[in-house]
């Protein structure tokens, strides 16, 4: 998300994704895909800016995540022989379902 102000002085949190265009005339519009659209105080080249800030943040910790292994793999345990010759449950015919 990326933090963008309302005329009003609000803030709010907009997923840089769904921006599908960023106006100047004479206020800033972003432009979803849906079609929503928000006027923010921000210059255009401040959302742009963000935005491409925002993305290489994601891609900046997607290579740390690959430098790290954080995944590891868990040893198989070991054989038991005694659970191959335990019996299995007994199972209960099947029956039609009256009507």
């Amino acid at each position: 998300m990326i933090v963008v102000t309302r005329l009003t002085g609000a803030q709010f949190g907009v997923n840089p994704d769904l921006i599908q265009r960023v106006d100047s005339a004479p206020d800033t519009i972003l432009t979803l895909v849906d079609g929503t659209k928000y006027i923010v105080a921000e210059p255009m080249l401040e959302v742009i800016a963000r935005v491409n800030e925002h993305r290489a943040a994601l891609l900046a910790r997607s290579y740390e995540m690959r430098a790290t292994p954080h995944i590891e793999l868990v040893p198989e345990p070991e054989d038991d022989e005694d659970d191959d010759d335990a019996p299995l449950a007994q199972t209960l015919p099947l029956r039609p379902r009256s009507v």
